[in-house]
């Protein structure tokens, strides 16, 4: 839905809409896609694009499309949290592909929803809704699930007021079966679905934890569904996520913290 145009909105702000309206499902809009995700008026809309493009942060096609430019995206790269995270996990994400040669996928929370800021894809591996950048329910994800675990009182009943969408046939929509599911993430740091966000796609997921004992993120592979047995999965999730924690500088005996 487009934004209301508030009266006395400073420039600032408006710039951050036009560039918060790209995400991973529309990577390239056009200045009437603009107007209408930002609510600015055309005239303000296509002069703060055109200044944008001029900055660098937005790049024009031919077709005068808009789209993220390459400084905007270098920028992003120095987020401090996502990139420590990316670049610690990097060996251990493709170590779990590389035997399982299914989706590999890392994530952290935001808001109520998991962000994945890293995948690894096999060619042959099931297409997914997801992308690197891209926002996955915490209900019915392997990472949400995890992320929704340890987030807190206050999150899972805001999720729970919220209303759980159902996706899929096997989508947990019941408030009493998802709380004993986060209780039993919480014990245990780990989630299991089986086609609840997508009907063919299975997930393992299992905790990220600093040296704080902070759940900072959630690492998964995505399963087609029959391809591989989740408790063979399981354990080498398991080693992955303990690998990247340790090297977060969790140590064994450090409380897990919720919240």
């Amino acid at each position: 839905m487009p934004r209301t145009r508030e009266p006395g909105r400073t420039v600032g702000s408006r710039l951050l809409d036009v560039l918060f309206a790209f995400g991973p499902d529309h990577p390239d809009l056009s200045l009437a896609d603009l107007v209408r995700l930002t609510g600015i008026p055309h005239p303000t809309a296509r002069r703060m694009a055109l200044e944008l493009v001029k900055a660098g942060a937005l790049d024009r096609r031919e077709d005068g499309r808009f789209t993220v430019g390459l400084r905007l995206w270098r920028l992003g790269t120095l987020a401090p949290l996502t990139e420590s995270l990316r670049t610690l996990a990097q060996p251990f994400m493709e170590d779990l592909h590389s035997a399982l040669q299914q989706h590999v996928q890392l994530a952290v929370l935001e808001g109520r929803q998991a962000v994945v800021i890293e995948r690894l894809s096999a060619p042959s591996a099931l297409g997914l809704m997801s992308q690197v950048g891209g926002r996955l329910p915490l209900h019915c994800s392997g990472v949400g699930k995890v992320l929704l675990s340890h987030g807190g009182p206050d999150l899972v009943e805001s999720v729970l007021d919220g209303g759980l969408r159902k996706y899929t046939s096997r989508t947990i929509t019941d408030p009493g079966e998802l709380r004993r599911q986060i209780a039993a993430c919480r014990r245990t740091g780990t989630a299991t679905v089986h086609g609840e966000l997508t009907g063919e796609a299975d997930s393992v997921a299992t905790r990220i934890v600093d040296g704080r004992g902070r759940v900072v993120a959630a690492l998964s592979v995505v399963l087609r569904k029959g391809s591989v047995k989740h408790q063979a999965a399981l354990p080498s999730v398991l080693a992955s996520g303990l690998g990247i924690s340790r090297q977060l500088g969790w140590r064994p005996g450090t409380a897990v913290r919720h919240g």
